[in-house]
């Protein structure tokens, strides 16, 4: 049994008990300020986390222009904070990463494959020449002791240039994060002059792995806003594409292991996947046979790393307290920051000039006047000699531009008492003409911080922004449909007398292949309609009379039915289509929903075909004409709760289909967007042309080759390669120019396109290294007009190629029209003409 100290009063003891409620609010909260200020969430001033900061110190001082083992320099940081040495060792390979402060020498690692760097003892690093040009002064730092009070350690960096936006930041802390995505050096700098010279500005991310980056969400990096970020991807032939880089934030071996799991969940078809990756990223994908390579490519940037989001969140320290603010104010706050700091520099360089300029003044009338001479004077003591000297400098205390103190005085009786020749007054008369002329001169700077720092940051493009070009490419992504992408990797099937479907009814009948991202549609006889998503079973209702995979927004597929009305008896027909509903809602296509009603007739058309049915009317009633046709053609199209049009009010017997019919439909109306390189119906972009059928697209490439295919929106055409695309006529002939880079000539051809391959390119001209497409047309009457000799002044000439060359075939090396001083070959008239459908637009040249 313990003592227990009776001796002190209640209350008092009372007063020293520490509630634990209070004890976690306090320390949880001095824990919280730790994590967010001194590791996760970088400072506005100089854009480092403190342990970033304290490597960099031990680095300058650790300076002599030679590399330092990074185990070494780990064990200087450690003087200034006791971070562990493997946080350090990892946070100075995340810098030297960034290729900007820190030169590397050894294995530091690949952001791209994940792999790590060697071990601190192998590696060595020193600071960067822009690193110590931007980053230090001594003069200009704000210190503070270090943990243990031995070392004197920055507040911050006095850096001179938008380091946080350049590399970076990531980090977690407790309530808060931060995600800075990294930008391009030169439009770093570009902007910050934008931004002094009062002009506007956009900056955007660019990563070092490379990559395609849609921005149009980016929001100036404001919390909510987000980025798309997408490898490329190329099509090396038909049954193999190759990705040539990775998304920020994502290793090969991770991409790959993405697409080996999208397979496996029936996403993608794929062969094999081979990481080829050496100096470049490339991983090589092999499609499985007859697999579409432009549907791989959508199917891989939906359901794999080809493609990832990424939310910026730009959470930075200012005045120990964390804010959110946009990329925008953070380049802002830096380039005020830098003037700043290039003020502070010149205003202490010039108070060093001053203080140069009244000691070199001192010295020269020490000597010239003979001032000096009061120190030969032996019978004075030293006190008498400063006061003397003091005294012989009166006359001359008007002409200078401060007191004379005694420090000075002092300083002048050390130099060595020696002769004084007219040389050396005229060397102290230069040395002030010298120190005048930059006083002036920073004067001037100081009253032009604005083009003083315009110019420092245009020196610092001069010297370090060479190399360092945008590697990530703007883009505008497509938004890919994974219902349309999604390989098939299901089986749908119907118990159309019990009313159930799902992939898992082997032994029932088989409706279509489907993913298990699709939805299915589903009618009855009872005129209702319901849409329900892919499952292993699902109860739908009785009597089943057409079941299909569902396309939402498609205003192609036409059903036509034919209906009684359970209350009147009357008989309606109608045609519409289903384009979005609620999933798992029954809808009733008979309109009222009255009882009894029910469907006699139903068909699906994919293309709004309109086929004639036979009715056949009950022989009891009072209807003279108890058979007709009904021609579904004559109904028009309308939306799903349309009551349709009267039949007859007589009972009806059966329906019975009679003869196909054709699409009342128009032609689907096809664009091209150079944007994306990819087909659409939305008006954006070049118009193509009214599609039917079998109709196909006349594609031209910059390599002289040129290519059929259909008119499928999963198309995907390089617009970077892509010279010329239209919609497909036989009849037309195609006028081209290319470059014979053997013969240093440009020849012209004509030829009619007799292939009739799809979705293989054809090579029309010559063959052979540096041979390239000039132009190429299909008007029929191409008047060019040719531009040679010198681009000031060209002469110019029109050539009427119809006239002047003939149609052969695609393979004929066609025509000198031109040596090769042409510059250029530009279709004289850009009229359009009417194709036979009399549908506007000859093509476009791109």
């Amino acid at each position: 049994m313990s003592d227990i100290d009776n001796t002190q009063p209640a209350d008092e003891s009372l007063q020293n008990i520490l509630h634990l409620g209070d004890m976690y609010e306090n320390w949880f909260l001095d824990y919280a300020s730790y994590v967010i200020l001194e590791r996760a969430v970088p400072s506005v001033e100089d854009g480092l986390k403190p342990v970033q900061r304290r490597i960099l110190h031990a680095m300058k001082e650790m300076d002599d222009g030679r590399f330092n083992k990074v185990a070494n320099v780990i064990g200087s940081t450690m003087q200034f904070h006791p971070h562990g040495d493997a946080s350090i060792g990892d946070a100075i390979v995340n810098l030297g990463q960034k290729d900007l402060l820190i030169d590397t020498q050894g294995n530091w690692g690949d952001v791209r494959t994940g792999d790590d760097a060697a071990a601190a003892r192998y590696i060595e690093a020193r600071l960067s020449k822009f690193a110590l040009e931007v980053g230090f002064n001594s003069k200009t730092t704000q210190w503070q002791l270090s943990y243990d009070g031995r070392k004197n350690e920055p507040l911050a960096l006095p850096m001179k240039f938008p380091l946080l936006l350049a590399q970076g930041a990531e980090g977690i802390a407790v309530g808060l994060s931060t995600k800075i995505l990294p930008h391009n050096f030169i439009e770093l700098l570009e902007a910050s002059i934008k931004y002094l010279k009062g002009k506007k500005f956009e900056i955007f991310p660019d990563f070092p792995t490379g990559g395609m980056i849609d921005v149009a969400n980016y929001n100036d990096g404001r919390r909510g806003g987000k980025v798309r970020v997408r490898a490329h991807i190329e099509e090396k032939d038909k049954k193999t594409l190759l990705i040539k880089d990775v998304p920020y934030g994502v290793t090969t071996t991770a991409l790959m292991e993405s697409i080996v799991k999208a397979n496996d969940n029936g996403k993608i078809k794929i062969k094999k996947v081979v990481d080829n990756t050496a100096k470049d990223v490339e991983i090589e994908v092999q499609l499985a046979p007859g697999i579409s390579p432009d549907i791989t490519i959508d199917a891989l940037y939906a359901f794999t790393d080809c493609e990832i989001s990424i939310s910026p969140n730009a959470c930075v320290i200012i005045d120990d307290k964390p804010r959110f603010l946009t990329v925008s104010e953070l380049l802002r706050s830096s380039a005020d920051f830098t003037q700043a700091l290039l003020k502070r520099e010149l205003e202490i360089r010039l108070s060093e000039l001053q203080d140069k300029w009244h000691y070199t003044s001192l010295e020269k009338i020490f000597f010239e006047k003979g001032i000096y001479k009061e120190l030969e004077q032996k019978h004075k003591d030293w006190e008498a000699v400063i006061a003397a000297i003091d005294k012989g400098f009166a006359p001359y205390k008007k002409n200078l531009k401060r007191e004379i103190t005694r420090e000075d005085i002092l300083k002048l009786t050390e130099k060595p008492v020696r002769r004084i020749y007219r040389l050396d007054i005229n060397e102290l008369n230069e040395q002030i003409k010298s120190i005048e002329a930059d006083i002036k001169d920073v004067k001037h700077d100081l009253a032009n911080m604005v083009d003083f720092t315009v110019a420092y940051y245009e020196n610092l493009l001069k010297k370090y922004g060479k190399g360092r070009e945008r590697i990530t490419e703007i883009k505008t992504f497509d938004t890919i449909q994974v219902q349309q992408v999604a390989i098939a990797n299901a089986k749908i099937y119907v118990n159309r007398v019990d009313g159930f479907i799902g992939t898992s009814l082997k032994k029932d009948e088989f409706v279509a292949d489907c993913s298990d991202l699709d939805n299915i549609i589903v009618f009855k006889k009872d005129g209702k309609m319901i849409i329900t998503k892919v499952a292993d079973k699902v109860f739908v209702g009785k009597d089943i009379i057409h079941v299909d995979v569902f396309r939402k927004n498609d205003e192609r597929t036409t059903y036509n039915m034919i209906y009684v009305d359970g209350k009147t008896g009357m008989s309606y027909a109608k045609r519409f289509n289903v384009t979005g509903i609620t999933r798992d809602k029954e809808y009733d296509l008979t309109v009222k929903g009255e009882k009894n009603s029910k469907v006699h007739y139903f068909s699906a058309n994919p293309n709004g075909e309109a086929e004639v049915v036979s009715i056949r009317l009950s022989p009891n009633c009072a209807a003279r004409n108890k058979e007709f046709d009904l021609y579904f053609e004559t109904i028009a199209i309308k939306g799903r709760n349309s009551q349709g049009n009267q039949v007859t009010k007589y009972p009806i017997r059966n329906v019975k289909f009679k003869e196909k019919g054709a699409s009342t439909l128009a032609g689907q109306k096809i664009w091209y967007d150079a944007e994306i390189g990819r087909l659409n119906m939305e008006e954006r972009g070049v118009y193509i042309g009214s599609f039917d059928g079998e109709d196909k697209i006349f594609v031209a490439f910059k390599n002289g080759t040129y290519e059929l295919t259909n008119f499928e929106l999963t198309n995907r055409y390089d617009p970077n390669e892509l010279v010329y695309i239209e919609k497909f006529n036989p009849e037309k002939v195609v006028s081209a120019i290319y470059f014979d880079a053997d013969k240093k000539q440009f020849n012209a051809k004509r030829f009619k396109i007799e292939t009739q391959t799809m979705n293989n390119k054809f090579l029309f001209i010559k063959e052979g290294a540096g041979n390239y497409l000039e132009m190429i047309t299909t008007h029929s009457e191409p008047v060019i007009l040719l531009k040679t000799g010198k681009k000031r002044n060209p002469d110019e000439e029109e050539i009427n190629l119809a006239e002047f060359v003939e149609v052969t075939n695609y393979r004929t090396v066609g025509t000198r029209i031109s040596g090769e001083e042409l510059i250029s070959a530009e279709l004289a008239s850009d009229e359009e003409e009417p194709d036979e459908g009399g549908v506007q637009g000859q093509g476009e040249l791109f």
